[in-house]
């Protein structure tokens, strides 16, 4: 089962997310709604707050290990958010749980390049920025990399540019970063898919074995009751009527009730199955 191939390795789990921090257009009568708000594996029930959570994927292939979105880090300079800033988490030895160490992985994927998906991509040796997994090619989407090298050269003090200098800049001056083509193939059964506006660059990784599917989804969806709600985006979202076109596209694609859709930031089950009836979108784990 191409599900017990894929593994997650959590950084942190958030469980009082404020509707509004994430879903700023919904209102709570809205949400509350919904199926999902009922879902104690994503809503605290007792506060209505949202649950998330902040993990890499790994993915286990007879042609290399792929580990896919790489969290906040550690030590890393985020102000602007408490949870990411100045951090010091167990990620790499949440990985030896996994009997692997940073030296076993292949590729590293980053489906884009908020901060919060390219933190361990390096780590802080003697002061200085140097990739985490040394054996890695890292493989950045040229659309997601020129946009945000565009960025940090016309505006230095954007909100992501210290992301760029601390976890991307780095790994491409250690010459370990591959720039490809969005619908590159990284190993067989592995498969950059373009996803553009919730970055303008932004991939899901589709994952074959057979008649086997998962897509990992990353940020096209933040949080299950999108699923259901395909018209509410997230707050984070850089081109939301981009964003909401192709989460529906993504939903209507894997709405076969057999593939498996993973979430970035789902909590609990991050592997949910999708049916769609009427019109209408559903999950189950």
């Amino acid at each position: 089962c191409i599900r017990d191939s894929i593994q997650s390795v959590q950084e942190q789990a958030w469980d009082s997310i404020a509707l509004d921090f994430m879903l700023r257009n919904v209102s709570p009568e809205e949400f509350a709604a919904t199926r999902t708000a009922l879902d104690d594996r994503f809503v605290n029930l007792a506060t209505g707050l949202l649950r998330m959570s902040f993990h890499s994927l790994v993915l286990r292939t007879p042609h290399g290990i792929v580990l896919v979105d790489t969290c906040v880090g550690n030590h890393k300079e985020r102000p602007l958010i408490q949870q990411w800033h100045q951090q010091a988490f167990p990620y790499l030895e949440r990985l030896t749980q996994l009997e692997l160490a940073p030296a076993d992985i292949d590729y590293v994927c980053c489906t884009h390049f908020h901060a919060d998906h390219v933190g361990w991509n390096t780590r802080l040796e003697n002061g200085t920025w140097v990739p985490t997994f040394p054996n890695a090619r890292y493989l950045f989407a040229e659309p997601e990399v020129r946009y945000w090298e565009q960025v940090h050269q016309d505006n230095p003090e954007h909100i992501f540019t210290q992301s760029w200098n601390d976890s991307i800049l780095p790994v491409i001056e250690a010459q370990q970063a591959d720039i490809v083509n969005p619908e590159h193939e990284v190993v067989t059964g592995v498969q950059l898919r373009p996803a553009f506006g919730h970055s303008p660059g932004n991939v899901v990784i589709d994952v074959s074995s057979g008649a086997d599917k998962a897509v990992l989804s990353g940020d096209v969806l933040h949080h299950p009751v999108q699923i259901e709600r395909p018209d509410w985006n997230s707050a984070f979202d850089q081109d939301p009527a981009k964003a909401q076109a192709t989460r529906q596209a993504l939903l209507a694609e894997v709405a076969d009730g057999q593939t498996h859709l993973i979430g970035a930031h789902f909590a609990g089950p991050s592997a949910l199955l999708v049916t769609e009836t009427g019109g209408r979108f559903s999950y189950r784990a």
